[in-house]
């Protein structure tokens, strides 16, 4: 899919303060800006409806009605490319997210791709905008921050509720053939919408390290080669230790998200990753603190959350072969809901 042409100078305009956006014949006007970091910038946009232009506007080209806004309200996000690479990287994006379609998934609606003239020095740059569903309440990690500001916590109720909803988007991932990984599992990628009378609804989104999971590293430099990517697509905080020191003879699977996985529970129930303590220490060593699963729990009087818990993310943060896969967590995680949903 692209942008119309008639619709390309209105796009680049409208997102530097002119007119309306235009992809493929869909119109959107600019709300306010509701996110930002590093090449990306996160809109809400408002579609202007008309049922005579071509095609019958946006409803008619997604294929679950569910996507499709009451009020017309969706979200862009817009990537500024500046070479081949990042050119490549977003088109490696839009070609994984278009791969999935899972209520746990945040969907990827419509993009564009397209150049600009970059006025200072006459070049030309390429800009990417993804078109997805909006969903204003925020991430965990905006979640938490609310949360914390009334001393308050997730019950263990919607803590596995919120887990099992990951669970069941990264197994529709891992299921894929080749198998997916998602490889940037963290608080900040899991969306949550309340509904009332309903259990939060959690959405995993953000697929621009999305890859096909399975690896043969047969040499010095592929592993190296990994370790670089990983370091620079894959959050340090939750990132499995295989990938912070791969050996030149080593298999790699989809259980390194099983491990990012298990961080984020950890940060879901206590506001961040076991890790992140290392960082305040003086002489603290974060890739020796992965690789050795040396979690530092929280110091309270009692317990917020049941042992049986902590349990569980020590099993999910054990060495590759240990480590167990997605429907193993399934399982467990189903036992858990049934002993403490009661």
């Amino acid at each position: 899919m692209g942008c119309s042409i008639s619709g390309l100078n209105n796009l680049y305009d409208a997102v530097n303060g002119g007119g309306d956006i235009w992809i493929n014949e869909n119109r959107f006007r600019i709300v306010k800006q509701i996110g930002e970091g590093g090449s990306d910038s996160l809109y809400l946009v408002k579609e202007i409806r008309n049922e005579s232009a071509v095609g019958g506007g946006l409803s008619k080209k997604i294929k679950d009605p569910f996507h499709v806004s009451a009020d017309g309200s969706y979200s862009i996000k817009k990537v500024l490319i500046e070479n081949e690479e990042q050119l490549e990287t977003v088109r490696e994006e839009i070609r994984v997210s278009s791969l999935f379609s899972h209520p746990n998934l945040l969907p990827l609606l419509d993009h564009a791709i397209i150049s600009v003239k970059v006025t200072t020095d006459k070049t030309w740059n390429n800009e990417a905008y993804l078109l997805f569903p909006a969903h204003l309440e925020g991430t965990v990690v905006d979640h938490a921050k609310a949360m914390k500001i009334k001393n308050e916590r997730f019950s263990t109720k919607e803590v596995l509720q919120i887990f099992r909803q990951l669970c069941a988007g990264l197994k529709y991932m891992h299921s894929l053939d080749p198998p997916y990984a998602h490889n940037a599992i963290k608080p900040g990628n899991v969306l949550l919408t309340n509904k009332k009378g309903q259990s939060p609804l959690a959405i995993l989104m953000d697929f621009e390290s999305a890859r096909p999971a399975r690896k043969e590293i047969q040499s010095q430099s592929e592993a190296l080669k990994l370790q670089e990517w990983a370091a620079q697509h894959c959050p340090e905080l939750f990132r499995a230790p295989e990938l912070w020191d791969c050996t030149s003879r080593s298999s790699i699977d989809e259980r390194t998200d099983i491990w990012s996985l298990g961080c984020t529970l950890y940060a879901i129930m206590y506001g961040q990753s076991p890790f992140e303590y290392v960082l305040e220490e003086p002489e603290g060593n974060l890739q020796f603190a992965i690789e050795n699963a040396q979690i530092k729990w929280p110091v309270e009087p009692k317990s917020a959350y049941p042992e049986p818990l902590h349990q569980f993310i020590k099993w999910m943060l054990q060495p590759p072969t240990l480590r167990p896969h997605i429907d193993d967590i399934i399982i467990h995680v189903d036992k858990l809901i049934t002993k403490y949903s009661t």
